[in-house]
Formats: structure tokens, C-alpha cells, sequence
């Protein structure tokens, strides 16, 4: 989806069309489900923010401004949500809140797939925030500009960064 079918799909949610919403859901639930999966490393929690993501930009639709970028718009509020959803276990787990269930790492699908294909343990090899970055820029499509803006980093500590983690990628797989 490009920028004008995004601004479009937005005003058809100004509107309460229901339609934009859903294919902007349709183009982007991938998108959206990974960058929260990066962050917090479970499937039924990942699950949970991505539509909590959707249920927002309903809400928040009139403060998208067209020409900024909607990918990055968009990462930036599944990256914060994601965040504040850490933030919120971690004050529940203080406090002893946290049913032990919450707590037990299940691997996802997609994680499962990943280590069959020799994946998941190349990733692994990565820092974090190499991850992250390879993350947003693969599966995002995000420009390296647009992904300092996210991370609040300079541009060129992310693309050496970025080419740091492909390099080490190339290493694992020879």
C-alpha cells in the first residue's frame, strides 16, 4: 500500500468505514504482528498488542499527517505499545499480579518454522538491536532514515549496524 491508498484508507476511517480500516489490516497485520513480536518474544502477547494496534489507529486516525511516512507512523505506535505493554507486566510482576501462565515462554509458529529452517538460530546471533534493525528494514521495507527516527538513533549508526548484522548473517549460513 502506498502512501495515497494509506491517506485514503484513513479518511474512510474519519469517515467510520470500517473498510479502511480493514484493508489497511489486510496490507500491514504482518508487519505490525513482527515488530511487536521482536520486542516481546511470545505469541499470544504479540498477538494481543497487534490488535490492540488496530483498535488504536481507529482511535488516533486523525493524527496521521500525510507526507511523513505512514510505515514509520505505524512501527512507531506498534514499537510503543509493545514497550508499554512490558512496562505494564513488569509493574504487575513487582507487585505480584502476573498469573504464572503470562509468564511461560511458548514458542510461536512462525519461531518454530524459523529454527527448521536454520533461521531463528542465525538470528541469534545477532544483537538486539541488529535484530531489530534487520527487522524493520526487511520486513518493514523502512529506509534507514526512517528507521533512526524510530529507534532514536543516527542514520549512519543504523546502517552500519544493519550491515554489521547481514554480515554476520552471511558468516552463519556459509
Amino acid at each position: 500500500m502506498n502512501d495515497q491508498e494509506f491517506e485514503k484508507n484513513i479518511g474512510r476511517i474519519l469517515r467510520n468505514d470500517r473498510e479502511g480500516l480493514r484493508e489497511i489490516y489486510e496490507d500491514y497485520c504482518p508487519l505490525i504482528y513482527s515488530v511487536v513480536w521482536e520486542i516481546l518474544g511470545n505469541r499470544e502477547d504479540s498477538e494481543d498488542v497487534a490488535s490492540d494496534f488496530f483498535i488504536r489507529l481507529w482511535d488516533i486516525a486523525d493524527t496521521y499527517r500525510p507526507g511523513k511516512g505512514h510505515r514509520a507512523w505505524m512501527i512507531t505506535i506498534a514499537r510503543n505499545l509493545a514497550i508499554d505493554f512490558l512496562r505494564k507486566r513488569k509493574r504487575e510482576s513487582l507487585t505480584g499480579e502476573i498469573p504464572d501462565y503470562l509468564q511461560a515462554g511458548q514458542d510461536s509458529c512462525e519461531e518454530q518454522l524459523c529454527q527448521k529452517l536454520g533461521l531463528a538460530q542465525a538470528l541469534m546471533t545477532l544483537k538486539e538491536e541488529e535484530r531489530q534493525i534487520v527487522n524493520l528494514k526487511i520486513l518493514g521495507e523502512l529506509t534507514f532514515r526512517e528507521i533512526a527516527v524510530i529507534l532514536k538513533k543516527p542514520q549512519g549508526t543504523v546502517a552500519w549496524c544493519y550491515r554489521t548484522a547481514i554480515r554476520k548473517l552471511r558468516e552463519v549460513q556459509l
